[in-house]
């Protein structure tokens, strides 16, 4: 009997580490609390350089296609712990930094159970003068009429790639529930 509950205790204690995992985010992310209404608007100019002594990053939304019908995905990038903004639907934001390191996040903002899991981060030690460019990727794929699979990742990406996606998706701006 004491064997049976021992190991019932652990059961459940170790299902209660699991649950607080797939909440917890990683340490260069916000608030899970914090969500966001995005707005998008056409602007097909190239960002003006950082201002003197620092540095730029781009965040690129890039969505195949939408999640269900006429629904895209809000995607929240955060960095050093704090949310900088959010896009949808294949949009970007730029965002001012100082020089050093800095660790990047993407989340998906859902409130699907089976995607709150939609999470990335990057690292990388920003120059002055320089602009990056982080892109989100989600992949949307049918697998048959009942089943669709989702893949979503954080990269940083080339300069041409970002040039392009900036010329080609819509500039996002948001608000925050906080």
């Amino acid at each position: 009997m004491k064997l049976r509950f021992v190991v019932f205790v652990l059961f459940v204690s170790l299902l209660t580490v699991v649950q607080a995992r797939a909440t917890l985010l990683p340490s260069a992310c916000g608030d899970n609390r914090i969500r966001f209404d995005v707005n998008t608007t056409e602007s097909k100019l190239l960002p003006a350089p950082p201002p003197e002594g620092k540095a730029q990053i781009v965040f690129i939304e890039n969505e195949n296609q939408a999640i269900a019908p006429f629904m895209y995905a809000t995607v929240r990038f955060g960095m050093d712990g704090a949310w900088v903004g959010a896009s949808n639907n294949n949009s970007y934001f730029i965002v001012t930094v100082d020089p050093g390191v800095h660790h990047v996040c993407a989340s998906w903002q859902t409130t699907l159970k089976n995607l709150k899991k939609s999470i990335d981060v990057a690292s990388f030690t920003a120059e002055p003068g320089k602009i990056y460019y982080f892109a989100a990727n989600l992949t949307v794929t049918p697998v048959d009429n009942t089943t669709t699979t989702f893949d979503f990742n954080l990269l940083p990406t080339d300069e041409d790639e970002g040039k392009y996606r900036v010329k080609a998706w819509k500039l996002a701006s948001w608000k925050s529930n906080n």
